[in-house]
């Protein structure tokens, strides 16, 4: 069983069932397994329930916080052919990418991946045609998107033949 850690964003009804509906139109990978998301611990086989420890104890220091998502962005999978739209914020960039710093010490430090950048992201599309993704990223791009959310729990999650499960969500301050 693999476990991750996941944050599911605090958004208007609105902008919820928009990036769902783009989500189900355009993430052939995803979007019936889990709902929109930011992950800020990849898979890992670590301990269960050392795994829930350090999560508690990183999110019990760590403050909520907010975002803007504005723009649609084309990255390549590390991992095989498939090519992703991410929406990316503008506003709490730095603030994802600290909490993801913060989670990746300790019993996580060795699951690290260095040789993958993290892009803090809502995946809203997936393809094997890399132009594809190209043009859905530029369809998004037109439209000057303009999402406020707030990320105010983490969720600890086990994935296993393709169906995720929640094990204990942690609130941020």
């Amino acid at each position: 069983m693999l476990f991750l850690v996941l944050a599911y964003p605090k958004l208007s009804d609105k902008d919820l069932l928009w990036i769902e509906s783009i989500r189900k139109a355009h993430d052939k990978l995803y979007a019936e397994v889990v709902k929109a998301h930011f992950t800020f611990v990849f898979p890992v086989t670590i301990q269960q329930e050392k795994l829930n420890s350090h999560v508690k104890r990183i999110a019990q220091g760590e403050k909520n916080f907010n975002f803007v998502l504005k723009c649609a962005a084309l990255v390549d999978d590390a991992f095989n052919d498939y090519m992703h739209v991410f929406l990316v914020p503008d506003e709490g960039y730095s603030d994802c990418v600290k909490l993801h710093d913060k989670l990746y010490t300790g019993i996580l430090e060795p699951e690290l991946r260095l040789d993958i950048p993290f892009i803090p992201h809502i995946g809203v599309g997936n393809s094997l045609e890399a132009q594809e993704c190209k043009k859905l990223a530029d369809d998004l791009n037109k439209q000057n998107i303009s999402i406020s959310g707030k990320i105010d729990t983490l969720s600890l999650v086990s994935y296993e033949e393709n169906k995720i499960d929640t094990i204990e969500e942690f609130v941020l301050s």
